[in-house]
């Protein structure tokens, strides 16, 4: 099968195909999103005010700025960088926390995010030898990630229910941070590897505290140093990025919203087998939880508690992220539980640019993408058994079409 002829199957799935015989309504055809690595806007916002979005989304924060006290990067870009801006990087995160007999799991104190910097030696975080649960966690692609964003709940049933009863993924659903307080916006999450967000705005939010240190409206609170105040440290009022009339959760994260919503989703590369490769791919069951297809909203449709309304160039655009954004337990789990994931829960890795990546899986400790695969288990533990029985000729097809993505 042609992956042309499946993104029409998928099209059709979804119910956004143009018919033509008589006495049927005429519907709009869902069409490919845009994708590519090449710095050019999707279209949400236009290519000078993208520009001037990827710039801040790129900018290196300074300590006057409020960077830290403790942090990881000093900017967006040093982990979401490969080829482009909005990529993924080999760039990790350490998490850590201790798990008693009985299974009860204690954070590390300060929170189970260990930060790799500071302003000052003195503040500098630590594992504790306590710290039994120890995990790295690779940075994230987020080129597309306005059109994932834009999914309806449906699309996220649909596909769970085409799932098989021992492959379904969990689906959570986790409040929006930016929505009217008292509103109790609930949405289904998809943004980390815990699925600790449904917006982009809550997730950039998140990342400029926990990554870069720098606090805003929606997380106006300094970290700490392994759970000891930074006070001392910190001499610009918080929250760092604060609001003003014009921007009420930050100029900054704001803008980095903009972008995240304005990129391409990442580009298939030429592959004379990757048809081959995605007919195998399909047969031992990959694309249960590697989801090829899935659809946006229409035009005019509101999310997020009415502060993200779905434009033109996000609307009915289907998308080809190899991935169902959902939770699943394939004994890879770091044992950290987030949000509403267990500790043996991680999202669904999407395989768009994995041609882009040299470290696998949610921790990085994966360096083929064989390796990979074998590494799965419990819910994938029928396709590793259909992988290991593969032919050569066929494993190669299948190899061949995973590197094209």
């Amino acid at each position: 099968m042609s992956r042309r002829r499946k993104q029409s199957r998928s099209s059709l799935v979804a119910g956004g195909v143009l018919t033509l015989l008589v006495g049927v309504p005429l519907v709009l055809a869902a069409v490919d999103a845009p994708t590519g690595f090449d710095n050019l806007t999707n279209g949400f916002e236009n290519q000078t005010n993208f520009d001037l979005d990827r710039a801040q989304f790129d900018t290196v924060e300074q300590i006057a700025d409020g960077l830290g006290p403790v942090y990881n990067a000093q900017a967006c870009r040093e982990c979401h960088q490969n080829p482009v801006s909005g990529s993924e990087t080999q760039v990790n995160e350490l998490r850590a926390g201790q798990v008693d007999s009985a299974g009860n799991f204690t954070p590390h104190p300060g929170g189970t995010l260990i930060n790799d910097r500071a302003i000052d030696a003195a503040i500098q975080e630590h594992i504790f030898d306590s710290d039994n649960v120890r995990t790295f966690r690779t940075s994230l692609n987020v080129l597309g990630d306005g059109f994932v964003e834009a999914l309806p709940d449906s699309e996220f049933t649909r596909v769970q229910n085409a799932q098989p009863v021992g492959m379904k993924g969990t689906i959570v659903r986790v409040p929006v941070l930016e929505a009217t307080p008292g509103t109790a916006t609930l949405r289904i999450a998809r943004f980390g590897w815990k699925n600790q967000h449904a917006s982009l705005l809550s997730f950039s939010a998140d990342a400029y505290l926990n990554e870069m240190g720098i606090t805003n409206p929606l997380f106006p609170t300094e970290n700490t140093s392994n759970g000891n105040s930074v006070a001392a440290f910190d001499h610009v009022p918080d929250p760092e990025d604060a609001a003003t009339s014009a921007h009420p959760f930050g100029p900054d994260v704001e803008a980095f919203t903009r972008f995240l919503r304005s990129t391409k989703a990442p580009p298939r590369a030429p592959s004379t087998s990757s048809d081959t490769g995605e007919v195998v791919f399909d047969n031992i069951g990959c694309v249960n939880c590697h989801t090829d297809s899935i659809t946006t909203a229409p035009e005019g449709t509101s999310f997020n508690g009415g502060t993200f309304i779905v434009t033109a160039p996000l609307a009915s655009k289907t998308i080809h992220p190899y991935g169902d954004f959902m939770l699943h337990d394939i004994k890879t789990g770091d044992g950290i539980p987030q949000a509403q994931a267990s500790g043996a829960l991680i999202r669904t890795a999407p395989l768009w640019g994995l041609r882009t990546r040299t470290r696998l899986m949610h921790d990085g400790q994966s360096l083929t993408i064989q390796d990979a695969i074998l590494r799965h288990a419990g819910q994938a533990a029928p396709t590793v058994t259909a992988f290991k029985g593969l032919n050569d000729t066929d494993r190669k097809a299948l190899l061949d079409f995973l590197n094209s993505l």
